[in-house]
């Protein structure tokens, strides 16, 4: 697969945060102060010439994110089927185009749902019909981890997440070996998306299926999430916060180990306890 880029300029200015002044309330008193945003920015994802989805994204790593939701919204199934990458325009870079070597997945129902939900794909599906019946196979039975490798994953996460640390508006996911060491971190403004950019990451880097990786989220554990960590091949997911009960019906069904509330020497483990170590 063909990765473009586009040509930066010299100085080119930090897309992932902004800059703006706020008044500051404290006690009674009020102050004028300059304060940091995490940046919020429509991502436009084309298929050729035709536009499949728009998604609000953190702008960095956008290759990968576009990588990653057409494998895990079922558009490809390997990097093969993709040819190249491209940014679209002279602009910002908010709109890349996949040059795929076949368009026959994408039936003219899956545009109109990717266009209905922008922000998610999964969002515009009826069912959970439509994850059965793309042949998603049940993770790594073999791959473990030990119980306080797995509570030292958040404080791990929450050290990486660098615009995260300025601006206390992203999400993050993160994958991590069986022994805890950080393979991938990306951020996003939203949860689904920085899932997609790890897993994008994985597929431009050869990586797929991540068979032996726990892969941590901050936020919950929603269906979209598990999801796509099973086309991944992810057989660990565990999340800060709940799961919802479909993602935790899906996460059972195909045997995945599904940890949620995973904070300090406490989690709660959903579905696939045998891959735990104590």
């Amino acid at each position: 697969m063909e990765i473009v880029a586009k040509p930066e300029p010299t100085e080119r200015p930090q897309r992932n945060i902004a800059l703006t002044s706020v008044e500051q309330w404290q006690d009674g008193a009020v102050t004028h102060a300059q304060d940091y945003l995490a940046v919020e920015e429509p991502l436009e994802i084309r298929i050729g010439d035709m536009p499949l989805s728009v998604t609000m994204r953190t702008p960095g790593n956008d290759q990968e994110l576009v990588a990653g939701f057409l494998l895990t919204e079922g558009i490809i199934s390997d990097p093969t089927q993709v040819r190249k990458l491209v940014p679209v325009g002279s602009g910002p870079g908010n709109a890349i185009s996949a040059d795929l070597v076949t368009t026959d997945s994408i039936p003219e129902q899956l545009q109109r749902n990717f266009l209905a939900a922008s922000s998610c794909g999964i969002c515009g599906k009826t069912s959970i019909d439509s994850i059965r019946v793309r042949g998603i196979k049940a993770p790594n039975r073999e791959f473990g981890i030990e119980a306080g490798t797995l509570c030292a994953l958040p404080e791990k996460l929450r050290n990486q997440q660098a615009v995260f640390g300025r601006t206390g508006g992203l999400h993050a996911a993160a994958a991590f070996n069986s022994s805890g060491e950080l393979l991938a971190i990306r951020e996003d403004i939203g949860r689904h998306n920085a899932v997609d950019k790890v897993i994008g990451w994985a597929l431009l880097n050869d990586h797929l299926p991540l068979s032996n990786i726990a892969l941590m989220v901050s936020g919950r554990g929603g269906f979209e999430i598990v999801q796509k960590a099973l086309v991944a091949g992810i057989p660990v997911l565990a999340s800060v916060s709940a799961p919802s009960s479909l993602a935790v019906q899906l996460a059972r069904e195909f045997s995945m180990t599904l940890v949620g509330f995973l904070r300090g020497q406490r989690f709660v483990i959903y579905s696939g306890k045998d891959r735990v170590k104590a």
